[in-house]
């Protein structure tokens, strides 16, 4: 369902017409001729439009002297609130030291291991292990920056132990924990500067792969960003052969139905990880609210957090943050400009697939 979600009675008829289930948890329709009122998906038989009402939530409904469906049950959490509700509590259990087996996980949530494997992948776009992984190079990265030691580091962010940590964790954090203290210092980024349809655009390159594409209206806005981003880094631009791959990445600004077939290097805490592998998942041409991001990652109530990783993605378009939008609809803050979100919506709203 557009995100254009449901802000007037004709959005919300259509949706209970369509028993569309995108639309539970917005609004309770009510029919006042059985005094019952129903979730948006309810599959009971059509009511005569004349006769249904909508309220906010299920306690107007029954402030208003409505009784709950026996079949949808609207006054009882959804299907898909509860598995969030499971996925949220394996989360917690994955934050906890030492780390928690796949049976363990399940176990706890009352779901076999291969459904709770599968449910898990598909809400949050990581598999238990990796989703653990990733919140202990969040872990790490805000006890170095504290200023903890390297090895005091890797033990209070929950790796069993150095030799653990040395295995995964210059993948995590995209550079040595020293280095990242540092706050890149080190490391050599190479990085070009392009003109694209969306305006002029900055790529950058570390050895991992492509780990910025910047975009702004002059070259010194660009500059400027890329040193914000990586302070300490050592920045050089490109040779002939990374030119040669920022071409692929130029065509993908300019066809976001396009694939990179680069490696990324994607850095990040494992809130902003999460999101960015949800946005992921958001075919070209479709939107999706803040909200639902929020649902698919398992925190529905971190709405305005899925808004500030959106506000952090430092690739462009290839992390289709542009394709989050309000739960109204409405176009709201962008990295690269308002303009160019817009833009790049129209665009992938009229290209056909290829």
């Amino acid at each position: 369902m557009s995100e254009l979600l449901l802000q007037n009675d004709a959005h919300r008829w259509q949706a209970v017409l369509d028993r569309n289930p995108d639309a539970d948890g917005h609004f309770i329709f009510a029919v006042i001729t059985t005094g019952i009122y129903c979730r948006p998906s309810c599959r009971a038989r059509h009511a005569l439009r004349e006769n249904v009402r909508f309220f906010p939530d299920a306690d107007s409904a029954r402030a208003a002297g409505f009784r709950p469906c026996k079949r949808c049950q609207p006054d009882l959490p959804a299907a898909g609130q509860h598995r969030l509700d499971k996925i949220e509590q394996a989360c917690r259990l994955l934050e906890q030291a030492p780390p928690v087996t796949l049976d363990a996980l399940a176990r706890q949530v009352a779901m076999s291991p291969y459904h709770f494997h599968r449910l898990f992948k598909a809400t949050t776009g990581m598999t238990p292990k990796a989703w653990q992984l990733a919140y202990r190079a969040e872990r790490l990265r805000q006890n170095l920056a504290a200023g903890t030691t390297v090895t005091d580091a890797v033990l209070a962010a929950g790796f069993p132990d150095s030799s653990s940590y040395y295995r995964h964790a210059d993948r995590a954090l995209g550079m040595t924990a020293q280095q990242y203290r540092s706050g890149g210092r080190d490391t050599t980024l190479r990085y070009a500067l392009e003109g694209c349809t969306l305006g002029r655009c900055l790529v950058a390159e570390s050895e991992r792969g492509i780990c910025a594409i910047l975009l702004a209206d002059n070259d010194q806005q660009l500059l400027a960003e890329l040193a914000r981003a990586f302070p300490g880094a050592h920045r050089e631009a490109g040779d002939k052969d990374f030119t040669r791959r920022v071409h692929q990445v130029i065509a993908v600004l300019d066809n976001p139905r396009h694939t990179l077939a680069l490696p990324l290097d994607v850095r990040g805490t494992a809130f902003q990880r999460q999101v960015w592998n949800a946005l992921r998942q958001i075919p070209a041409g479709e939107t999706v609210s803040y909200q639902r991001v929020a649902q698919a990652i398992g925190k529905p109530r971190a709405v305005r957090a899925v808004a500030s990783a959106c506000a952090a993605n430092t690739l462009a378009v290839v992390i289709p943050c542009h394709r989050v939008l309000r739960v109204n609809g409405a176009l709201s803050g962008y990295r690269w400009g308002l303009a160019r979100k817009a833009q790049l919506l129209a665009r992938e709203s009229e290209q056909e697939e290829p």
